[in-house]
Parts: structure tokens; C-alpha cells; sequence
């Protein structure tokens, strides 16, 4: 019976930085792949000129899911002034989750990626192919030595892998991925420009940004199985819940410990929430 790879929704850390791509098993579809699309803000989500919902939104299982083939996608941010609207070619791949994320910011301080699996005719190669706009860019593979995009590696363990990606003037991007026997995966990643009151280290590779007090950060809350995410008392699966928040909504961000953030709640108080279903903006 075929299976249906797909990628779970990321994570983004630090300042445009990205957390955990990976990938499950599940039964597949015949002709047919998933679409997954996140973005801050939240955003209404166009293919092909028709109106689908808004994200966070994944055509992920049964009749949801789309007919291989190459679609026009287009998210039109819900709210912020100023915000131009976002378009990109996606190509939807047999049994295959495309992942779709976008953050917005006003002229070149957007950024995002495109990632998804390619089928290979050998079944027991691994490969990784990696291109940023712009390009150019330095690329850190599980801390090894560093090469430019775009990177295109035809021998690399179907295993878990970090990326960084930086350019001078532009904000740091790590990535964590997993990649599977028999598929290339590939990311396309866009590069955001630096705020202009932002500074960073002169190591892009042990990249921190200096914010002022305006841009203190900020955890989105995205969807899960049972439309809350359970806040905590503490930065564990064994802290005791404290509270409940629906995704979409924004809360500051105080601290972050081993995948876990801890925000400060509109009542005033203070709990930590799974990083899984949240993400900074």
C-alpha cells in the first residue's frame, strides 16, 4: 500500500530563524499530495485565484487533499497596514506534504520557504537541495564547513540535519530537517533584510540581533488536534495546565527553554506553552 510522507508544520525560532521539519509515515492517496500553509500574520490563502481559508491551513488527509500539479498560490495578509501580498508557483508532488510559510514584514523585511520532497528513481538515495533568495548565500550543513547556495548535496544521510543560512544584511535562518531514503528534499528559503535599528554579531554562524524595546517578540499560537493549546506551569508535559489558548491568538514572549516558550497571558499571568504549536513572529 502506498504512503503518504509528510512534514509536520515548523517552528520558527529566534529572529527568522526556523525550528524542526520533520516527517511521518501514513497511508497515501493515489494521484494526489498535501498542502500546509502558515503565516504571521495570519493571512487569507488563495490558489489558483479561489479563496481555500486562512491560515494556519493544511489540505492534509482524504478528500482535502489536491491533485498532483502546479498551482498559483496567494496569501493576503489579514491584517497589518502596508503589507503587500505574497505569490509563489507550488508544485503539489504524489504522497507528498508541501509546506508553505511565510512572515511578513514591510518591503524586503519578508521572508519565508518552500519545502517539499522529490521522488528520486534511486529508492535508496538521499538528497538535500538548498536555494535562498537571494542567492548566494552561506549554508552550514550540521556544522561542517560552509558553502554557498544554491547547494545541491547528492549523498547525505536519509537523518536529521541543521541548516544555517545567512548574507550579510539579512537575518539569520536555521533550519532543522529530516530527510528520507528515496527523496530529495528541497528548500527554498527567502531571506528577510535586517530592521535598520538591528544589529548582529560578526559571526553569522553565532548570529544574535539586538532589538529595541518596539520589537520585543512575540508567540503565535498555531493549530492543533484539539483546537487549544494547554498552558503550563511549568516548561514540561508534567507541569500542571494552567490555562488554555486558541490558535491565532498572540502573546508576549518572556523565555524559552528545550521547545518550550513562555508567554505572559492576558489575565496577567505567566505559563509556558509547547513550542510544537507555536511559533515567534
Amino acid at each position: 500500500m502506498k504512503r503518504l510522507l509528510f512534514i509536520i508544520a515548523p517552528i520558527i525560532l529566534a529572529i527568522a530563524t526556523f525550528f524542526g521539519f520533520s516527517f511521518f509515515l501514513s497511508q497515501g492517496v493515489s494521484g494526489k499530495g498535501a498542502l500546509q500553509v502558515t503565516s504571521v500574520p495570519l493571512s487569507n490563502v488563495y490558489l489558483n485565484g479561489k479563496l481555500i481559508g486562512k491560515t494556519p491551513f493544511c489540505m492534509c488527509e482524504g478528500k482535502d487533499l489536491l491533485k498532483v500539479g502546479d498551482y498559483t498560490l496567494k496569501l493576503v495578509p489579514i491584517e497589518g497596514d502596508n503589507l503587500d501580498a505574497f505569490e509563489q508557483q507550488i508544485t503539489i508532488t504524489k504522497s507528498v506534504l508541501t509546506v508553505v510559510d511565510r512572515t511578513f514584514g514591510q518591503g524586503g523585511l519578508s521572508s519565508g520557504f518552500v519545502i517539499n520532497l522529490v521522488p528520486l528513481s534511486d529508492k535508496n538515495a538521499t538528497q538535500l537541495f538548498v536555494s535562498s533568495i537571494p542567492s548566494g548565500a552561506e549554508i552550514q550543513v550540521d556544522q561542517n564547513e560552509i558553502t554557498q547556495t544554491p547547494l545541491l548535496m547528492k549523498k547525505i544521510a536519509p537523518s536529521d540535519h541543521d541548516l544555517v543560512i545567512s548574507r550579510p544584511g539579512y537575518k539569520t535562518k536555521t533550519v532543522h530537517i529530516q530527510t528520507h531514503a528515496g527523496y530529495q528534499l528541497s528548500a527554498v528559503v527567502s531571506l528577510g533584510l535586517l530592521p535598520p535599528n538591528a544589529t548582529t554579531s560578526a559571526n553569522p554562524f553565532n548570529n544574535t540581533t539586538t532589538l529595541t524595546p518596539s520589537q520585543s517578540q512575540k508567540i503565535v499560537i498555531l493549530s492543533t488536534p484539539t483546537g487549544y493549546l494547554k498552558v503550563r506551569d511549568e516548561p514540561s508535559v508534567s507541569g500542571s495546565e494552567s490555562a488554555q489558548v486558541k490558535s491565532g491568538n498572540v502573546y508576549n514572549l518572556l523565555d524559552e527553554q528545550d521547545g518550550w516558550y513562555e508567554i505572559n497571558l492576558t489575565d496577567g499571568t505567566n505559563g509556558w506553552v509547547s513550542a510544537q504549536y507555536a511559533r515567534k513572529q
